[in-house]
């Protein structure tokens, strides 16, 4: 009894399972797509329309997965923040697993990081942050403030860090962590604008190396 049970639920579940896949599929292609448009265009340029279209399905089937426009922005950056402190997650553990020295362990970060952009195939299309940064009053509040708690977030991990570093290895002269901190993020975020605006695909790696050897004249390392 049981047997035959299983043999007539089995094709549902798998018929559940192949759906939600697809589904699954749609949605990352709605994703992929907005985060190009967006980059590229601005969120204000691009439109539900041109998304299904490019997505190879209907108005409904947007709906089916986001309820508006911002509902995508928030699922979209929330993915992309997502991705982005996973990699400096494993960036930074790498680092520390390779030296317990806060400062040395700090500038292998760095130059992985560096090595890592050096790596990209093609100019980085753009960022999240500053794309929501710079065309604020298009996003709603939920997107706005996901924003900000990254930034700060960002601001936390490095300031820790360099607490870290300043502890064992005093500073050469009076310096704010916490700028020390942002001007990490601030050259990053520089470098993305200014690699897409000279072509250049090597300015974002050279960027992250002018900080490490700030760092390292810094506190010397």
């Amino acid at each position: 009894m049981v047997d035959k049970l299983v043999e007539k639920t089995a094709p549902a579940v798998q018929l559940e399972t192949e759906a939600r896949t697809k589904g699954e599929r749609t949605r990352t292609r709605l994703l992929d797509v907005a985060y190009d448009s967006i980059v590229h265009k601005g969120f204000a340029a691009t439109s539900i329309e041109e998304l299904v279209e490019a997505a190879g399905i209907t108005k409904s089937g947007f709906f089916y997965h986001f309820k508006d426009k911002n509902d995508l922005a928030r699922q979209l950056f929330d993915r992309f923040l997502g991705e982005d402190e996973g990699i400096i997650e494993t960036l930074e553990t790498r680092a520390r697993e390779l030296s317990d020295d806060p400062l040395q362990s700090f500038l292998i970060f760095l130059n992985l990081y560096a090595q890592m952009m050096d790596d990209m195939e093609t100019l980085h299309p753009g960022c999240m942050v500053a794309s929501i940064t710079y065309q604020e009053r298009m996003f709603d509040a939920d997107v706005h403030q996901m924003n900000v708690d990254y930034l700060l977030r960002m601001r936390e991990r490095f300031t820790r860090w360099l607490s870290e570093i300043a502890e064992s290895n005093p500073p050469r002269q009076e310096v704010d962590l916490s700028a020390l901190a942002d001007n990490l993020t601030g050259i990053v975020e520089g470098a993305i604008i200014l690699s897409k605006a000279l072509n250049d695909e090597g300015l974002m790696g050279r960027q992250t190396r002018l900080y490490r050897n700030h760092i390292k004249l810094l506190f010397g390392g």
